[in-house]
């Protein structure tokens, strides 16, 4: 029976968005940064590393996509070990996974055994990053749920901006292994994920923890009302329920493919391939690119860091238009201006490479490729029941992942046959091909709770 006579949806929703809140948003969205650190790394120390190692650039487009490898894995098991076991389980371990992947990666000294520990180190971060999501769009009211998602995911332009400075200051003093031993740090935050956030109430709901789930959410509860200066909290409302499913490993994948979410599962599968695809074929290589157009190491670390700069206000623009606009029509607009961006960037490096050309195009290419990215967060885990929510998640960073192992290999070997207009060019056009799919399938969630979109 519901706790309390009403649902976890219904006592969460009712809630105002407050300091607690906040504090849950804060501690996901921090570990949300390191992880991105760790994967955006890459792309500021490939050119080192290619260099030490003397790797051919199909090599270096092999190493470059081996994280992403793992993350497939990652993100695939991710997703139903967190509809069976729980979210917080699930979203602690793959911490302390890419934690102890990281360190590993600073003992390398064959490319054999660097590419095998950043495969280790894609798992662990393909586990966290539809768990984020998905935690954080069970916990946060339907009114503010699609800001907050796309704020956490503004914490990886941050995590790639804040590799970018620690690779640019360190890389020349301490070296790439080094970088990776420091990355690895991270990881006691670990500790704070335990004490400060909470298992999803929705979750032990559906799973039958009915005691757990009343547990947890009068622990929230008094928390948002302490932060609230102890204002009576408003009452419940009845709402649409959820129906109930089948619970285990193979029932929630298989609801990804009836009647309901059939249709859903195809564009955001779509969505994520091509998208990713797009974007790791171009970004993974930014910086051995410009190294191949002629600027020094330090000078390609500065500009690609100089570049990444742009996905700040983009975000901040996805995050207010998500609310404001919708769903599917900002994730559009950001695909088609992140291809034109794209496509003009290589151009600009192709005509002589011209300094304040290159820098412009590169901002605005970045300012709505991160727009798209905090895009994807929100939309995602909003289109499963809580069911197969994680699942739902994790199956569709999983094949975008697909398209990211793809993209540096692809990036490695069409670049001797093309050159980096034929590069971007190719990157371009995946972004439009995911724009269509959105929208000719997609649906907008906007406003509405997790469980009315659940109704068929």
């Amino acid at each position: 029976m519901p706790t309390h006579g009403f649902t976890a949806a219904e006592r969460l929703e009712r809630l105002p968005v407050s300091g607690y809140h906040r504090l849950i948003f804060i501690v996901i969205a921090l570990a949300f940064l390191f992880d991105s650190m760790d994967l955006a790394m890459m792309t500021f120390l490939l050119g080192s590393i290619k260099a030490e190692f003397g790797l051919t650039s199909a090599q270096a487009g092999v190493l470059a996509s081996s994280s992403f490898f793992g993350m497939v894995v990652g993100a695939s098991l991710s997703g139903m070990l967190a509809d069976r076991f729980g979210r917080k389980p699930v979203f602690q371990w793959s911490i302390v996974l890419w934690g102890l992947a990281s360190y590993l990666c600073s003992t390398a000294q064959q490319l054999e055994t660097l590419t095998m520990f950043r495969v280790l180190l894609g798992i662990g971060m393909g586990m966290e990053f539809p768990i984020a999501q998905s935690m954080l769009s069970e916990l946060i009211p339907a009114r503010e749920r699609g800001r907050y998602i796309a704020l956490m995911d503004g914490f990886w332009p941050l995590g790639f901006v804040a590799a970018g400075v620690l690779s640019y200051c360190l890389l020349p003093v301490i070296g790439w292994r080094a970088i990776f031993l420091v990355l690895a740090i991270p990881a006691v935050f670990v500790l704070a994920v335990r004490f400060f956030i909470p298992e999803s109430p929705r979750w032990l709901e559906h799973s039958g923890q009915h005691a757990a789930a009343d547990q947890v959410l009068t622990g929230i509860e008094a928390r948002v009302q302490r932060s609230l200066g102890g204002a009576p909290l408003p009452e419940p409302v009845a709402m649409a329920r959820q129906a109930a499913a089948p619970t285990g490993f193979f029932a929630a994948f298989a609801a990804l493919w009836s009647p309901v979410y059939r249709q859903r599962t195809l564009m955001i599968w779509s969505l994520w391939f091509f998208a990713l695809l797009g974007f790791y074929g171009l970004t993974s290589w930014l910086g051995a690119l410009l190294q191949q157009s002629g600027f020094a190491v330090t000078q390609s670390v500065y500009y690609t860091v100089l570049i990444s700069l742009g996905g700040i206000p983009g975000f901040l623009m996805a995050a207010w238009l998500v609310e404001r606009w919708g769903r599917k029509p900002t994730c559009v607009l950001t695909l088609l201006g992140g291809g034109a961006m794209a496509f003009a960037y290589g151009q600009s490096a192709v005509f002589g490479g011209n300094v304040g050309l290159l820098i412009a195009s590169g901002l605005l290419m970045q300012f709505f490729l991160f727009g798209m990215w905090a895009v994807l967060y929100t939309y995602t885990p909003e289109l499963y029941p809580t069911s197969s929510r994680a699942t739902g998640s994790g199956f569709a960073s999983a094949i975008g992942r697909v398209g990211s192992l793809l993209g540096p290999m692809v990036t490695g070997l069409v670049f001797p046959l093309t050159g980096q207009g034929g590069v971007f060019a190719l990157g371009a056009l995946c972004f439009a091909m995911a724009a269509l799919v959105v929208w000719l399938f997609g649906v907008e969630t906007r406003g509405r709770t997790l469980e009315e979109l659940t109704q068929p």
